[in-house]
């Protein structure tokens, strides 16, 4: 009995529960993209997400302490965030040089870091509803908090919001509020019906006439939302009057060869693949040419500038650039260059485009952890920033934002160029190297974050991918066209560019950034913990 007393002292969880929200946890994990082969691979599951967050919720409205709660929301999230990430272990083991049980330390590390969000969030749950409030304020603060530590996630230290539990729904019915609240958003909708299920479970409503009042207003906003979301009322009137031909290159350059014997492979292929192409547009994949042109053999850049120069086509490839500062030091950007017909001969045939958000530990390091870089046998440095909103690469009456690699999974930075309709990017391109992580699910996870940017923005995305998934996605998020992963290929499609009005969502967020969401979610915390002062001090129970 002693013992049981000190185990209970050291974890608030018994067992039975640990391992309960283990198994929730590694299931919304599994929600995001099915991980598993048959028909439903790849595939993201947003009723399972559901489901999992359900789970928390249930044994979250039961937490009879702060401690308790913490534990709780920290167990589960360190499962979630542990299934998926796991294969960041790929890079630091095999590419890396991270012998397998530092580089499984340092997933796990990072997944218990970055799960202290989620225990904080429900820490505050339990803090601001510890009195019986009702189902409509405890969902909607479970929400807020749920909203507030995926965003904090996702900004604080560059942010890692890899795994948000919205890109779950990127196929479910949430999909329809993308364009109104954006990816985290969409977070809080899912927390909010969790909680109100599990609360109202629990006992914590009521049956009185007046205590459907909030609930059916909720419903009511919502379906109107539904029912007007641009991504179900998009019109005809709204796309480019003739398609752009695209063709986006996949050169499946093995990672552990990419800066050895693949740098002939890259030079020599992609080389081909743009000479001989014939569509309107080529695109590449990040650092497709792993080479700066001063690296490059004699007049191989120059032959592909000449080439694009004086046809009709253009091409946005991906490659490293460098220049020198005032102070005379090397600067290295991960860029794409586009080359574009010379209409005239004062006019510049080219343009470029530099990444601005950069990878923690791959384009830069952070302060204080030069040692771990120094434990990897990977050449790092710290490469420098583009602005955050640039310019577009304008071609044949399309306006074309291209993103390189991890950048896509911020759209409130992609936003930042959707400022005045007239000059909004009428197409995405993400350039993509994912090689880093093998043949894995997060190739199907980062196609669904592209996806679920294209709704957010109402925007096509062409990605063009290393080894996947290089797809075309139209401006609903749907998938149209999509190389199998893993192989060398050319993708040519017809792709028609959106010029009609920006979505709400592009609207707030081009001016405001995620403020807007994090005051709201704030200002319903304030709310209901008046409303739970008021109950505390023997005065009406509140909220319906």
């Amino acid at each position: 009995m002693r013992e049981h007393t000190l185990q209970s002292q050291k974890w608030p969880l018994t067992m039975h529960v640990t391992l309960l929200l283990v198994v929730a946890g590694l299931t919304q994990a599994i929600s995001l993209a099915w991980p598993f082969d048959g028909n439903f691979k790849g595939v993201p599951q947003g009723w399972l997400q559901y489901v999992s967050l359900l789970v928390l919720a249930g044994y979250l409205d039961r937490s009879q302490t702060p401690k308790e709660a913490f534990a709780k929301g920290w167990m589960f999230s360190f499962a979630w965030l542990l299934g998926s990430t796991w294969w960041l272990f790929i890079s630091m083991n095999r590419y890396g040089g991270l012998s397998a049980p530092v580089a499984a330390l340092a997933v796990a590390l990072l997944a218990a870091g970055l799960a202290l969000f989620y225990g904080a969030a429900c820490a505050i749950f339990y803090a601001v509803c510890k009195t019986r409030v009702n189902v409509l304020p405890r969902a909607s603060a479970f929400a807020a908090v749920w909203g507030l530590a995926e965003m904090l996630r996702g900004t604080l230290w560059t942010g890692f919001p890899w795994g948000a539990v919205g890109y779950a729904h990127v196929d479910s019915v949430l999909q329809h509020w993308a364009p109104w609240v954006g990816v985290y958003g969409l977070c809080a909708l899912s927390s909010f019906f969790a909680m109100a299920v599990a609360a109202q479970r629990r006992g914590n409503g009521v049956a009185s006439p007046k205590a459907l009042v909030g609930p059916c207003l909720f419903v009511i906003v919502l379906g109107f939302t539904w029912v007007t979301s641009p991504s179900r009322s998009a019109t005809l009137a709204d796309v480019s009057v003739s398609p752009l031909r695209v063709t986006l290159l996949q050169g499946n350059i093995a990672q552990d060869l990419k800066f050895g014997e693949g740098v002939s492979l890259a030079l020599h292929g992609y080389r081909d693949a743009l000479l001989t192409g014939r569509s309107d547009l080529i695109v590449t994949p990040e650092t497709a040419i792993p080479l700066i042109p001063e690296q490059m053999p004699e007049h191989y850049w120059a032959q592909l500038q000449s080439h694009f120069a004086k046809g009709s086509q253009a091409a946005l490839i991906g490659l490293p650039l460098v220049k020198r500062s005032e102070q005379g030091q090397l600067q290295y950007s991960n860029s794409a260059l586009g080359l574009m017909p010379q209409t005239t001969p004062a006019s510049t045939a080219t343009y470029q485009y530099d990444k601005h958000h950069l990878v923690p530990f791959g384009e830069f390091v952070p302060p204080l952890f030069q040692w771990f870089v120094q434990m990897m046998n990977i050449p790092l440095g710290d490469f420098t920033r583009g602005d955050v909103a640039q310019p577009s690469l304008q071609f044949k009456g399309e306006r074309i934002a291209p993103n390189i690699c991890y950048e896509d999974l911020f759209g409130e930075e992609l936003a930042r160029s959707f400022t005045d309709a007239e000059s909004a990017p009428t197409m995405l391109v993400n350039l993509s190297n994912i090689a880093w992580f093998g043949d894995t699910v997060a190739i199907d996870q980062h196609l669904h974050i592209s996806r679920m940017r294209a709704i957010e923005l109402g925007r096509p995305m062409l990605r063009a991918t290393n080894t996947g998934a290089t797809a075309i996605i139209n401006a609903q998020g749907q998938v149209t066209h999509r190389l199998p992963s893993a192989v060398k290929g050319a993708l040519t499609a017809d792709v028609y560019g959106v010029h009609g009005p920006i979505t709400p969502y592009a609207r707030w967020v081009s001016v405001w950034g995620l403020w807007p969401l994090a005051g709201l979610a704030l200002l319903t915390l304030c709310i209901v913990a008046a409303m739970a002062h008021a109950s505390r001090h023997g005065q009406r129970r509140f909220g319906p």
